[in-house]
């Protein structure tokens, strides 16, 4: 049966505010929130990702955080699917679902759907992991780019993970992962979106980016990059990718001082948060109604408890 029904998207860069306006949000329209960003996804690390803390979550329910280890590589794909099973869930429990996340990939995924990529097949992937492991990054790379140019001038030689997937595809189907990519997408469901995008000024996201690492600090960040060091998680994880492990490990490694290895996260925060302004206002859908979907798009500098009167109605019009 086709997935139906009405969902409310919350997005925008980092320390935008946006799990505020989610919690807010699902307090007055009876709703569950659902995480939609990459790394609040695994257990592991909570106060790097700025997951939400106990008493936003003892506010409404929520869904998809903290739900993976580190050493499980979560996927756009996977997402999605966990996803979906949330938002039906939620319909059946007469609740409204409403995402929340900085991760565009994940969200365009979800409302676009995925081109027919063929599932991971163990043995490619293992041959494809050794050859990367045997020649290395730049190597593997160049090899990659006479079998498939297109993917291969997309990524980078350090982008081990889909790397070794799309020398898997072309390996099991013969078939290069970038022509598997060109057909077409379909998103097998006929959900209808109200994208809201929360995008302040430069100057009051970056000074919060500042201020929220301090917090961070507080709070024990330190102490949790410690323990997640002394997991031994392979480096090529994505949950290596939390804004601020890199910096704090240096810091703990004895590289740096913690006043430098700070400077040095709010500094990568600002540059990530000007990266996924880039990508939201390039990318994320517009207005449209198309095969009986509809997806209606929003964006505000602010918003707060105090102007949700402004939101709930595109979420919910009239009629």
């Amino acid at each position: 049966m086709t997935l139906t029904g009405a969902v409310a998207v919350i997005y925008g860069p980092t320390a935008s505010g946006k799990s505020d306006v989610a919690v807010a949000l699902a307090e007055q329209l009876n709703g569950i929130v659902i995480n939609a960003d990459s790394l609040q996804i695994y257990a592991e690390l909570s106060i790097l990702t700025a997951r939400p803390d106990e008493a936003a979550m003892a506010r409404a329910p929520h869904r998809l955080f903290g739900v993976l280890p580190a050493m499980q590589a979560c996927s756009a794909a996977w997402w999605r699917d966990a996803a979906l099973a949330e938002i039906g869930a939620a319909h059946t429990a007469g609740k409204f679902p409403i995402l929340v996340g900085g991760t565009g990939l994940y969200l365009k995924t979800l409302i676009e759907g995925l081109s027919p990529v063929p599932t991971a097949d163990p043995e490619a992937r293992a041959k494809a992991t050794a050859l990367y492991e045997a020649l290395g990054g730049d190597a593997f790379r160049s090899r990659l780019a006479e079998r498939d140019p297109v993917i291969a001038e997309r990524l980078k030689p350090g982008d081990r993970q889909r790397l070794i997937r799309a020398w898997e595809v072309m390996e099991a189907t013969g078939i290069p992962l970038s022509q598997w990519q060109a057909l077409p997408k379909a998103p097998g469901h006929s959900l209808d979106f109200s994208l809201i995008g929360l995008m302040p000024p430069r100057d009051r996201l970056y000074a919060r980016i500042d201020a929220r690492f301090l917090t961070m600090l507080e709070r024990g960040a330190l102490a949790e990059a410690a323990r997640f060091e002394a997991l031994g998680l392979p480096a090529s994880l994505p949950a290596n990718k939390a804004l601020g492990l890199p910096e704090l490990r240096r810091h703990l490694e004895g590289e740096i001082d913690l006043a430098e290895a700070t400077r040095s996260a709010q500094r990568m925060s600002r540059n990530y948060a000007k990266r996924q302004v880039t990508w939201f206002r390039h990318q994320m859908p517009c207005d449209k109604k198309s095969g009986g979907r509809h997806i209606r798009h929003a964006e505000f500098e602010e918003l707060s408890e105090r102007n949700l009167a402004e939101i709930i109605p595109i979420i919910l019009p009239a009629g």
